[in-house]
């Protein structure tokens, strides 16, 4: 008995610190590149990593990715272990991987968004007709807005890109801003301009709206399928990103300019995304 007791205690100060190890383990945070360069997103997003540091009391380490599809694949493979990214990215990572949303950020209190075409304003293109014959610009293959939602509204209309434009492109969202406004490029495919008017980088009126999808569920605060088992983990995770919104009071920059906090939501959120993906044949149904 004497041996069955201390077999017992060194198990369980073994399970212990296999516990407490596992709590000091960081967590990957990936984050896509939503900001003009791979520096100026860390700047931008370090500040939420030390949040979430905090509120869940473990090592939260980030990581920009500076693709969506290259996000997705990392939180198949283990490399990331929660992430933010964009609706697309999300629905493959679910599809693919097994990834799950926990919260939605919000932009202006809204937990939504629009994909955009964008051109010069002396182009002479003032609807997607005029497109015909003109350079045009996607964003990666695993962008919402970039490339889903506007490869869904020219499939409707029956356009096919490759042979309706001169040229086709993909390239990332502030290449086709800048291009668009230096008059390199006739057209492209975005999801905000704000932030680069804003810090300067292009002039607004160099940039003309011609075209604005319906709302779009917003950038999804996502767990890898093996974290997601952790219903424990998860319930505080989405408890710290639902108090973002009142500490941008005292801590403005734990996002970027116009977001304002995160919303719960599940994977039923992103249905016209994933109806979006199986229509053009993005996406595999399962």
């Amino acid at each position: 008995m004497q041996l069955d007791r201390r077999t017992f205690a060194l198990l369980a100060v073994l399970t212990l610190a296999g516990v407490a190890q596992a709590q000091q383990t960081p967590l990957q945070f990936g984050v896509g590149l939503f900001q003009p360069d791979k520096e100026k997103n860390d700047a931008t997003y370090q500040p939420l990593a030390d949040y979430l540091a905090r509120q869940l009391q473990r090592p939260v380490q980030l990581r920009t990715v500076d693709s969506w599809e290259g996000l997705a694949k990392s939180l198949a493979n283990g490399e990331t272990d929660m992430a933010l990214m964009g609706p697309w990215g999300y629905v493959l990572a679910n599809n693919e991987a097994g990834a799950e949303v926990v919260s939605t950020i919000l932009y202006g209190g809204k937990p939504e968004y629009y994909a955009i075409i964008v051109t010069h304003p002396n182009s002479g293109i003032h609807t997607l007709a005029d497109l015909k014959g003109k350079t045009f610009a996607f964003g990666d293959k695993g962008s919402t807005s970039g490339y889903l939602i506007p490869s869904h509204r020219f499939m409707t209309l029956g356009i096919h890109p490759d042979r309706y434009f001169s040229k086709v492109l993909y390239t990332k969202h502030q290449a086709i801003e800048t291009q668009v406004t230096q008059g390199v490029l006739d057209a492209g495919a975005d999801y905000n301009r704000n932030a680069m008017i804003e810090q300067g980088l292009i002039k607004a009126e160099q940039s003309k709206i011609i075209w604005q999808s319906a709302p779009l569920p917003n950038d999804a605060f996502v767990v890898s399928k093996a974290l997601a088992t952790d219903k424990a983990f998860v319930a505080r995770l989405q408890t710290a990103l639902a108090g973002v919104g009142a500490a941008l009071a005292s801590q403005p920059k734990l996002l970027p300019a116009h977001y304002t906090g995160f919303v719960t939501r599940d994977n039923t959120f992103y249905k016209p995304i994933r109806d979006a993906g199986l229509a053009t044949g993005n996406l595999r149904a399962k």
